[in-house]
């Protein structure tokens, strides 16, 4: 007799340098829970294997899922796999080399594990369930610790022969630079990850050069975390300000490179400082890479930043289940919530009436919109301040969509600049038109719907 499937539920797991991840998906492609912990210190396998399988364990007990019910487990390291989604052939930053990890875990949890590459699978995620979707070929580029790379042409991820293939971080784009990563001078991991940025910012304090970051880091630069550069951008310090613009250009150009080599219809952006500081870097991204003459009115690459930031390796490992399985993949729902609104002007989202100031992000998470700032800007003038957009666009939108019950808002000329600086498009409309241009944008988007003073 046939195993009913209905009820079953996919495991899909994040090992990365800082943190593992595991989460739990449905049917439908649905990630309805995911627990995290730092990735043990030293990340031997041994130590790694342990910990995966007590996050797997607590989740289960969490959530009331029998064992019986997972239908398998999907992970991605930070490393080449091979081919055969099992075997592990190098992970630079965490000890899992060799080590037998998908056979670890089949003899714990009694069901089929695959294993992949990190980016391939944040990517092959991005395709199913997020900025990718309905898109046949796409560049993974994510700049993080390292820089890491995908490829997807015709609908199909490219591993190459050893599971090596799209590793664009080790991709020499300057022969002189002194800069080295992994052996090679010049690549773009050598001179646009996280690492470099760190190294570039130790280098200017050591000769002097000021900057909030020592202040932020508490005086110490042992490492610079992505969320720490994200604040010294925006309280524009010029040294951050510097150098994240030539890790841009070098981002750019590299888009430029993978754009001559594949032609794309998309370069998604992804990783630990894009998922910190896109909201500064992607518009500067985008202008380097469109400024090659050669594709000028021949293609329509986009340049998008990823949509499902942390759950986007989670989700694609269970694609790459699924594909190992057999079994049929079905483009994820939506992942914006359901917006409607009536003739009075009431909003419900997902079917919940809406009483207060609240805004959906780029990420498709609703927040409430409060605070001084609000306050300040919204609740007195009725004028949107540059102070609300910092909240409200900390995503990354393209478009920003502003709907309020009372009459229409206006936006203060330093909040028009900042929408120029990160090409953002701004549409302030009444309730009801904001509800329907919402639901019919297919770009990044972000929804206000402001109905009273704060």
């Amino acid at each position: 007799m046939k195993k009913k499937t209905k009820n079953r539920v996919y495991v899909g797991i994040d090992i990365g340098g800082t943190k593992v991840a595991v989460g739990l998906v449905g049917q439908t492609g649905k990630l309805f829970a995911v627990r995290k912990s730092p990735t043990p210190e030293g990340g031997s396998g041994p130590r790694i294997f342990r910990l995966t399988k007590e996050l797997i364990q607590e989740l289960l007990k969490e959530e009331k899922i029998a064992r019986a019910r997972i239908r398998g487990i999907g992970l991605g390291v930070p490393g080449i796999v091979k081919p055969d989604h099992r075997d592990i052939l190098i992970t630079p930053n965490v000890g899992l080399s060799g080590y037998p990890l998908a056979a670890q875990l089949e003899k714990s949890f009694k069901t089929r594990v695959v294993l992949g590459n990190d980016v391939n699978l944040g990517t092959l995620g991005e395709k199913w369930f997020g900025v990718g979707k309905g898109v046949k070929n796409i560049i993974g580029l994510f700049p993080g610790t390292g820089v890491g790379g995908a490829i997807i042409m015709d609908g199909k991820l490219i591993t190459g022969s050893q599971g090596a293939a799209g590793e664009i971080g080790h991709m020499v784009l300057d022969m002189h630079s002194p800069r080295k990563s992994a052996g090679l001078y010049g690549t773009v991991e050598a001179l646009a990850s996280r690492r470099a940025i760190e190294r570039a910012i130790k280098e200017a304090v050591e000769k002097k050069v000021p900057t909030i970051i020592t202040k932020l880091q508490g005086g110490k630069l042992v490492a610079v975390k992505s969320g720490v550069l994200a604040e010294a951008l925006w309280r524009k310090d010029p040294l951050t300000m510097r150098i994240v613009n030539e890790v841009c250009r070098v981002l750019g150009q590299a888009c430029v490179s993978l754009r001559h080599i594949l032609n794309p219809d998309m370069i998604i952006l992804g990783g630990g400082v894009m998922e910190a500081c896109g909201d500064y870097m992607l518009p500067r991204i985008r202008k380097i890479s469109a400024a090659d003459p050669f594709f000028r009115g021949i293609d329509d690459c986009r340049v998008e930043r990823s949509f499902l930031g942390d759950d986007a390796v989670i989700l694609g490992a269970v694609v790459l289940l699924k594909q190992v399985l057999g079994e049929k993949i079905s483009a994820g729902a939506d992942y914006y919530p359901k917006v409607r609104a009536d003739k009075s002007g009431n909003v419900w989202v997902n079917d919940k009436l809406v009483r207060k100031n609240i805004y959906i992000r780029a990420d498709g998470k609703m927040k409430k919109l409060n605070g001084p700032a609000v306050s300040a800007d919204l609740g007195l003038s009725r004028r949107l301040g540059i102070n609300v957009l910092k909240q409200v666009c900390r995503k990354g939108p393209k478009v920003l969509i502003v709907g309020s019950v009372r009459g229409r808002v206006q936006i203060t000329s330093e909040a028009k600049k900042f929408l120029r600086e990160y090409g953002i498009e701004a549409r302030l409309l009444n309730v009801k038109e904001a509800v329907k241009a919402y639901n019919a944008a297919t770009e990044r988007k972000t929804l206000v719907v402001y109905r009273r003073e704060a």
